[in-house]
């Protein structure tokens, strides 16, 4: 049973959890949802529906966790998109399996694969391809060619789970998950905050630091949280 916050729902899982479950799904698709994603989805009842419809529903922002909790429903953890990403590829290169990468800017994703090879020898990148694009059909060819075992595909929310759920039953993949920018850190075009600062749950402040034009998205988080708290009231 999934966890309810504000009408997406969230599987309650660890990482190993997570791990443990996506290395016996075939066809299916992960979400990493954060609480503008949640925000989008409350208005948006096809992305909504996206994020019901994964195999996976992973808690990425500490929001969601302070959100589950506020609700009276916590969450065993928080469970990054990257974290999930590196361990599942990681576990797929000791087997010698196969991996896609989709999307991002032109070169980043060859980058990428460069640097998952040399971190994780005996990984397998089957093919890559930018996100940017205007047909579905070349890309939904050259996966099936490929037929990797893990697809990335990290084109932004919401392009990402609505293309997931559109084509799921097109692809001949062992498993996908939408990622967001995940391809731009491991190209090394964008940094990942310090540990420090990812367990104190300040991962989101770094970023803003480091990028100030977000300051319009991360406006979402304290809208976010007073819903959250609204809804807790009405509850009572």
């Amino acid at each position: 049973m999934r966890i309810d916050v504000l009408g997406v729902g969230f599987d309650n899982i660890t990482i190993e959890e997570a791990l443990s479950i996506a290395a016996g799904l075939r066809g299916a698709y992960v979400v990493t949802p954060n609480p503008e994603m949640v925000w989008l989805a409350r208005k948006d009842e096809e992305f909504r529906e996206a994020l019901s419809g994964a195999a996976l529903s992973l808690p990425d922002g500490i929001g969601i966790i302070y959100g589950a909790k506020i609700l009276g429903r916590p969450l065993k953890t928080r469970v990054p998109g990257i974290e999930f990403a590196t361990a599942y590829i990681e576990l797929l290169a000791s087997e010698g399996k196969k991996v896609f990468l989709f999307g991002a800017k032109p070169g980043v994703a060859e980058a990428a694969a460069e640097n998952l090879k040399k971190a994780f020898p005996g990984i397998q990148i089957c093919g890559t391809a930018d996100g940017y694009y205007k047909d579905d059909s070349p890309i939904i060819t050259a996966i099936n060619n490929a037929k990797p075992d893990f697809l990335l595909v990290c084109t932004g929310f919401p392009k990402q789970e609505l293309w997931m759920r559109r084509h799921a039953a097109d692809l001949d993949v062992g498993l996908m998950a939408g990622l967001g920018g995940v391809l731009d850190v491991f190209a090394g075009v964008a940094q990942r905050a310090p540990e420090a600062w990812c367990k104190a749950g300040l991962e989101w402040l770094y970023r803003l630091i480091k990028q100030p034009s977000r300051i319009k998205r991360m406006a979402k988080l304290p809208l976010f949280l007073l819903a959250v708290i609204a809804e807790r009231f009405k509850g009572r």
